[in-house]
């Protein structure tokens, strides 16, 4: 099993960097075209930072790579070592929020990089040291808190429980539901200013678009996500009574009210076909295979790393290869989830017109300088909306798709 996962990293390793170099390879392609969906200035501006952001994914992958070689075969073994712990449950704790850390401290570079070089060289970010150095002290608070809990209790149940990975899975599946309801609540109450809608007359639309589907929120709310970044969201957030209707503040003043309906017609759409239902229950199975792995490794994995087959070992190496199942795995789920969007943005357009929807993802495409060109394998592996141009034909939109490929 273990030589499995390592070939899996190293597929994963040459593929994503792959499919990383045909991407920047075909945005290169696509600038020499006349401009598509953006205008000539925002075209040029999201493919140079498209094409940034791969060569920066390309970087971090081969690091990671070596991050994951040293750990393999002799970091987890080290940490072990330095870890002079006979409580299980105690030593699983300081293991694993160690390694969690140490990580953390290799990729802070790039953390780094990307908020504070490239995202302020092309007007996204608006991130001070202060803020990002709070955001990163009250994230480590709540990690070593709650993280730490969670590590506690999954330590118990692989060490006390036999079929352990059936109750692990079970116990990481309610964590994850209950983050997901706690989640807006935290944001408000730790990193975000959350305030009712100034716009009253937005708020009564809002609210009268959220009775005719059927969905019962606690509120309507803008948020300041100008204060780290410019570019338009809007989300549901929550489960049962905490869901709110959250919009950036950057959204409420870009778009018109036919078109931030309409964009919130789309979302709603979601609710609405049960798309949310079926993203937990796929997440659930994909969850559920993980911990399947990794329950039944065998001792011959942790005898080949020189590792004691405990708590802390079992957990390092579910973190250490979720990361090259998940890639291997997510175009399943991505698959899904752009056939799930069409029917969105066609629930979302018959909430206003498709022309209020057209608008809408027209404006955030160019606030948000997304390059609307990609290769069809970078689309394969990481996209989870179909390309805007797509949803904009099958929106009706005229508009035609240039033969990138067979640019010189």
């Amino acid at each position: 099993m273990l030589e499995l996962l390592m070939m899996a990293y190293c597929y994963y390793l040459f593929i994503n960097v792959y499919v990383s170099f045909m991407q920047v390879d075909y945005v290169k392609k696509a600038l020499k075209l006349s401009p598509v969906i953006l205008d000539t200035k925002n075209y040029k501006i999201a493919g140079e930072y498209s094409v940034e952001k791969e060569k920066l994914n390309i970087v971090s992958t081969m690091y990671d790579f070596v991050i994951f070689i040293v750990w393999i075969f002799f970091g987890l073994k080290f940490l072990e070592s330095m870890i002079n712990i006979d409580n299980t449950l105690l030593k699983t704790v300081v293991f694993i929020d160690l390694f969690i850390i140490i990580n953390w401290i290799l990729g802070l570079p790039f953390s780094l990089y990307m908020t504070f070089k490239l995202d302020k060289k092309y007007g996204f970010s608006n991130m001070t040291s202060e803020l990002y150095i709070k955001d990163t002290i009250k994230s480590g608070v709540l990690f070593l808190i709650f993280g730490s809990l969670v590590i506690w209790v999954v330590a118990y149940i692989i060490e006390s429980l036999p079929l352990w990975w059936i109750w692990g899975f079970a116990f990481i599946f309610g964590v994850i539901l209950l983050i997901n309801m706690l989640y807006p609540v935290i944001r408000d109450k730790m990193f975000d200013k959350f305030e009712p809608l100034k716009d009253k007359e937005l708020e009564a639309k809002i609210e009268n678009l959220l009775q005719t589907v059927g969905f019962k929120s606690s509120g309507v709310f803008s948020v300041d996500a100008s204060k780290r970044d410019n570019r338009l969201n809007a989300y549901f957030g929550g489960l049962g009574s905490t869901k709110r209707v959250v919009l950036f503040d950057t959204l409420v003043e870009k778009l018109s009210h036919n078109e931030l309906l309409a964009v919130l017609g789309h979302e709603l759409g979601h609710f609405k076909n049960g798309d949310i239902i079926k993203n937990i229950a796929v997440m659930s199975v994909v969850m559920f295979i993980f911990f399947a792995i990794f329950g039944n490794l065998g001792s011959e994995a942790f005898l080949t790393l020189g590792l004691a087959e405990q708590p802390h070992s079992i957990i390092a190496l579910f973190l250490i290869f979720s990361t090259p199942l998940s890639f291997f795995l997510m175009p399943i789920i991505s698959y899904i989830s752009r056939k799930n969007e069409y029917a969105a943005d066609e629930f979302g357009s018959k909430m206003q017109t498709k022309q209020d929807l057209i608008n809408a993802l027209l404006k955030l495409v160019n606030e948000n300088k997304s390059f609307p060109l990609a290769h069809k394998y970078y689309i394969f592996f990481h996209y989870s909306h179909p390309p805007l141009i797509e949803r904009l034909k099958e929106l009706g939109h005229n508009i035609k798709v240039p033969d990138v490929e067979n640019v010189q």
